[in-house]
């Protein structure tokens, strides 16, 4: 899939002000700090387009971006940043999961996992959660290029095995790097495969 305008539409707090229509959605959503952003600007082939916060855990905003005109990519608030107050937390809380549970045109959710951590709680209790919801997801993880070879392929390996333990089969998944583009042939050609199944309907 060749990208050939990419534009922000609005922000909002409120599942309610998304945009209308019934045009297929693509959601991205990760722990603070995850390389959401850069992921966004990367598959977009736009950089300055997903804005990254200065300050980590800061973006509590629903971000839609139209992509040729016939699908947006949704950036979500990064969740589990440690210093935001339980107030702040549920906030984000609720404006992630109203989006989730809520939202009919969302088509996939991206969950972006950082390759160089072992597999965090908050992330497999996260996937649990989606899974006992019934939505549609995938993972990717980022940050590939700041590991070598055979480091990479233990972490997600570790990753998959933890998995293996509440998943009779696992969602798809992507790795990725926003430094040299890894995976972003292999991310659009699946959102694409997505889209060209719903118009077929």
């Amino acid at each position: 899939m060749e990208i050939t305008n990419a534009k922000f539409i609005i922000s909002n707090t409120d599942v309610e002000k998304c945009p209308s229509g019934n045009l297929p959605e693509y959601a991205f959503i990760g722990r603070s700090n995850v390389g959401k952003s850069s992921l966004i600007n990367m598959l977009t082939g736009r950089k300055g387009l997903a804005m990254t916060s200065a300050t980590p855990g800061k973006t509590m905003l629903i971000n839609h971006f139209l992509i040729n005109d016939s699908w947006y990519i949704v950036d979500l608030p990064g969740f589990g940043y440690a210093k935001r107050g339980h107030k702040g937390q549920e906030q984000i809380r609720n404006i992630i999961e109203n989006y989730i549970l809520e939202r009919d045109q969302m088509t996939n959710l991206f969950l972006l996992i950082d390759s160089r951590l072992e597999p965090q709680k908050i992330d497999l209790e996260f996937m649990e959660w989606l899974g006992e919801n019934g939505i549609p997801f995938s993972i990717i993880f980022t940050k590939a290029d700041k590991l070598k070879g055979g480091k990479l392929k233990m972490n997600i390996n570790a990753y998959l095995n933890e998995l293996r333990k509440q998943w009779e089969e696992f969602p798809p998944y992507f790795i990725s790097s926003s430094e040299n583009t890894t995976g972003r042939t292999e991310i659009l050609n699946y959102i694409e495969s997505i889209n060209k199944e719903i118009n077929s309907k």
